[in-house]
């Protein structure tokens, strides 16, 4: 086992891991940035070292000096979190040439699926349902218009390096294709240094259905239940529960066999979640993987008991995995609320300013994943996400009641955040229902939050 691990990474994922390496015995390395002096997971950690000013491009990005900062130190092991470096493979490369254990896949496995066309092709080539669209990348917007027409619109256009939600365009008809293509490939260029794209038909109506995925390196592969993440705006998830309230045991079963055969057509190790659509006939087809560990991990861990990230340093360290298939159990269902720092009534705009006061909601069933406190200077510079509430119960009904009852408990004065669209969006019956698509949070609420105060919603 590691006697040392540096976490490239920030916020509340930093605190998260710090925590889980206290568990294991083991030393933590912060780096931080000069925003960062200050924050909560520089002062948890064994030992803190600054790489950068604020921007992340010279520090949390900033490939060299972090890995001279785990040299320095004499971190043994690199845990990326979740974000910035976290699906880089030339900063997997970098670490494995420094000696250094990268917490997660191996680089050609980060390149192989971090490039959304030609994982498309590997899962075809392990027999995994794919989305209809473009084989392999598109050659130009002619090529794009081609595709289009055989596969039938409506079509996402989407980055082949893409994440985050940027350089995709939902296309409409082959007079909105054009001008859709040469916008897309601007921001992929902008946002990846990678314009290259390719082409889905839109399964609509759809659930994103999420299974996280874990392998060891004697050939153990294990799924886990099903995260249902549907609720959504701008391809960012808002809401995210497990199960699925609207899948079958069966279903579930089948699932994750599909995302086992996928794991294992491309030999992985450690954690990665394969994302999935879910059409209204419940057939699921392939959209990506991501290679890391995913903001909505606890909720996994709430209906399975299994701590991912201990996981995580255990299997990097050589371990093999601590549990089977037949030990991943549903057990309740789990909810978990991104807080974020954005104010709703002007249109999600980002806030950022001095944490006045701080009151964290609690009780049973209750986990909090944050990396803040009263006092904290919120800055411009990252993810406006700073709060993650999470609930778990027995039934669906039971463990939204519970995470609306946190949230209503959740106080934080000094700048806006989206506290209020959260209980908006629980309040609603389709969301109690279970039965929310992709769709719904951008149909039922954006139109309403664009023009009014979100406290007018009822």
């Amino acid at each position: 086992m590691f006697k040392k691990v540096l976490i490239a990474n920030r916020g509340e994922i930093a605190v998260r891991i710090i925590r889980a390496l206290r568990e294991l015995n083991i030393q933590s390395v912060a780096i931080y940035s000069t925003a960062d002096a200050d924050a909560q997971y520089v002062k948890l950690a064994d030992e803190a070292i600054c790489v950068g000013g604020p921007q992340p491009a010279d520090s949390y990005l900033n490939m060299q000096n972090i890995v001279s900062a785990a040299v320095l130190t004499g971190a043994e092991a690199i845990h990326p979190g979740y974000g910035f470096l976290s699906e880089n493979a030339e900063f997997a490369e970098l670490c494995e040439s420094c000696q250094i254990t990268f917490i997660g896949p191996k680089p050609k496995t980060i390149s192989l699926m971090g490039n959304k066309a030609n994982a498309r092709i590997q899962m075809q080539a392990g027999k995994v349902p794919v989305i209809p669209g473009s084989t392999g990348f598109l050659k130009d917007e002619s090529d794009a218009v081609r595709v289009a027409s055989e596969v039938g619109y409506p079509v996402m256009l989407k980055a082949a390096s893409g994440g985050g939600g940027k350089g995709i365009r939902q296309v409409e008809n082959e007079h909105e294709m054009r001008a859709a293509y040469q916008s897309a490939t601007k921001e992929a260029q902008l946002s990846f240094g990678d314009q290259r794209m390719y082409l889905e038909k839109i399964i609509s109506p759809a659930k994103h259905i999420e299974v996280q995925v874990f392998a060891d390196q004697f050939g153990h592969v294990t799924a886990f239940p099903e995260r249902d993440c549907s609720l959504q705006r701008r391809q960012q998830k808002v809401l995210e529960l497990s199960p699925c309230p609207e899948m079958t045991a069966q279903e579930r079963q089948q699932l994750q066999q599909i995302a086992i055969r996928a794991t294992k057509t491309i030999n992985y190790l450690n954690t990665g979640t394969i994302e999935f659509l879910m059409d209204a006939r419940h057939q699921f087809y392939f959209m990506e993987m991501n290679t890391r560990i995913q903001v909505e991990h606890p909720i996994t861990e709430a209906v399975t008991g299994i701590d991912l990230v201990k996981e995580q340093v255990r299997v990097a360290a050589g371990a093999p995995l601590s549990f089977g298939q037949a030990d991943l159990k549903v057990q309740g269902f789990a909810v978990e609320a991104r807080v974020n720092a954005e104010d709703p009534a002007l249109n999600f705009m980002p806030q950022a300013g001095v944490i006045k006061q701080l009151k964290l909601p609690g009780g049973p069933g209750i986990r909090v994943d944050n990396g803040i406190q009263a006092g904290d200077m919120i800055s411009p510079f990252y993810d406006s996400m700073i709060v993650k509430i999470i609930a778990h119960a027995p039934t669906y009904q039971e463990a939204l009641k519970k995470l609306s009852e946190a949230l209503a408990e959740f106080e934080l004065v000094g700048i806006a955040t989206n506290q209020n669209f959260l209980q908006a969006l629980l309040a609603d019956s389709i969301v109690q229902q279970g039965t929310a698509t992709t769709a719904y949070v951008t149909k039922r609420f954006m139109p309403i939050f664009m023009e009014h105060n979100v406290q007018e919603v009822s």
